[in-house]
């Protein structure tokens, strides 16, 4: 489980085009340290290591596997206030948010290790004559691509279920995150996983290829946005690998009625802001009907003037900074499109006057589909409100994004809200409340959300060989009884 951090000689960190893997802390703008990057050389080796440790991991039985990950979730919440302080340095989530994040991925491991033995277990399927199983074997060394918004949560949804199931993981995390990346590795280590059955990968983008490419990769996935998806499902389709891609989201929140307007504003202010609002499944879009538009953008416009930016460490900040300079200089790029081009501010607009990468929490109305916000996912703590008129409005605006990862209805007559959430095009929705997650209820998008599923008994089977094994019966079978494929 060694990370390998050696540079080429002659080379400076991200000469190639890539950014160096540094801790730059979000809050102050300062570089605190800094990490080679691995030496391309080096690849091959360290991906033959893992397949070594694989043929091994795998022989384990699924019993010991599942301890070793369960153990994993048990050191995720003993060390939840250091890698929540970890998070928070490296990427800026409010401590109080970092440290539940570590809760939740001890969860998601823990779910796993009690779960998931009985989720591989051999399906029989019914036949005339004889025995048919499906059993599920592990595939092979898997490439795992993360981000850096939720930095532990991510690799557990890759890394828990795979584990159990006998894969081996090389993962490859943002370049904004290398000491939390560094720390999960380690906390593997401590919890008992053998040496190359998870490695971590300081990676140039460059790279990745060669990765994949590799015979014994079997399989990639990777959570970040469409673009990337789009290149990493190219090469994965080139070099015929499983990929499962977790992308982007435009996500609507549609308000249909609110008989208890406060709740469902409260509701869409932390479904927004959030992370600092840097989540895929945050809401994104506020869809509401005529009759309650006025008192819901009342509500939620008092709200997001009420958020003060500050230290996310001060357990009385109620809003973060992005993830880093670059975030939040793109972010205010989209919102000034949208003003320059007739959007109204009715809440924030721009950046606070004060060192760090803020963004005001910010509520556009009047968006048209010339902006860039009407349709491009806002990774942080904006939003934009529709007025319609209509069930059918809403269904329609919905829909119009390119993008189909969650989606939120609330009303006070369910059947109404379940009537609307059947014709919004989406991976999850969820009615009356946030949009959210937890170990047993499946992740995934469609359209250019991506595809494939995360998380819940789904996410055993994504990498996973189901193979059947048929058993002839006393019978002799007949040329009739098989179909011959080529």
């Amino acid at each position: 489980m060694t990370t390998t951090q050696t540079t080429p000689a002659g080379k400076t960190a991200g000469e190639s085009g890539d950014r160096p893997y540094a801790t730059v802390n979000p809050t102050t703008g300062r570089t605190e340290q800094e990490f080679p990057f691995l030496d391309s050389s080096e690849i091959d080796g360290v991906v033959d290591r893992a397949h070594a440790a694989f043929q091994e991991w795998r022989r384990r039985p699924v019993e010991e596997r599942a301890a070793i990950v369960g153990r994993i979730g048990e050191l995720m919440r003993e060390r939840r206030e250091e890698l929540g302080a970890l998070v928070t340095r490296e990427m800026g989530k409010r401590l109080e948010e970092a440290t539940g994040e570590a809760v939740l991925v001890s969860n998601i491991f823990r779910y796993y290790a009690e779960n998931g033995p009985r989720f591989l277990e051999p399906r029989p399927i019914d036949v005339m004559h004889g025995e048919a199983l499906v059993v599920n074997e592990p595939t092979g060394v898997l490439l795992a691509i993360e981000p850096w918004n939720f930095p532990l949560y991510q690799v557990s949804r890759v890394a828990a279920p795979n584990l159990v199931l006998g894969n081996a993981i090389v993962l490859k995390h943002a370049e904004n995150n290398p000491q939390t990346a560094l720390a999960i590795e380690q906390l593997f280590r401590d919890a008992g996983l053998p040496e190359g059955v998870y490695t971590n990968l300081f990676l140039r983008i460059s790279d990745v290829e060669q990765v994949i490419a590799h015979p014994h990769v079997r399989g990639v996935t990777l959570t970040g946005s469409d673009r990337a998806g789009s290149s990493v499902a190219a090469l994965a389709g080139k070099h015929l690998k499983k990929s499962v891609l977790e992308l982007g989201g435009n996500d609507p929140f549609i308000v249909l009625d609110a008989p208890e307007v406060g709740r469902t504003v409260k509701a869409a202010a932390i479904s927004r802001t959030m992370n600092s609002g840097q989540a895929c499944i945050a809401a994104k879009r506020f869809i509401v009907m005529d009759d309650v538009y006025d008192d819901f953008v009342a509500g939620l416009t008092e709200t997001f003037r009420s958020l003060q930016p500050g230290d996310p460490t001060d357990p009385s900040t109620s809003l973060g900074p992005l993830s880093s300079e670059r975030a939040a200089a793109a972010l205010t790029a989209q919102v000034q499109d949208a003003i320059d081009k007739g959007a109204t501010v009715l809440a924030g607009g721009g950046r606070p006057d004060r060192e760090g990468a803020f963004v005001e929490a910010t509520l556009l109305a009047d968006v048209t589909p010339e902006m860039r916000a009407y349709r491009e996912e806002l990774f942080g703590p904006v939003g934009v409100v529709h007025r319609v008129s209509s069930e059918e409005e809403a269904v329609r605006l919905a829909n119009d994004t390119p993008y189909g990862l969650s989606a939120t209805v609330f009303s006070g007559d369910t059947e109404r809200a379940r009537r609307v959430a059947d014709q919004v095009e989406s991976g999850m929705v969820w009615i009356n409340s946030p949009s959210g997650t937890s170990p047993e209820l499946p992740f995934g998008g469609v359209k250019q959300s991506g595809y494939g599923r995360e998380l819940s008994e789904l996410g055993m089977f994504e990498f996973a060989n189901r193979r059947l094994v048929r058993t002839a019966g006393s019978r002799q079978a007949r040329p009739a009884d098989a179909a011959v494929a080529g």
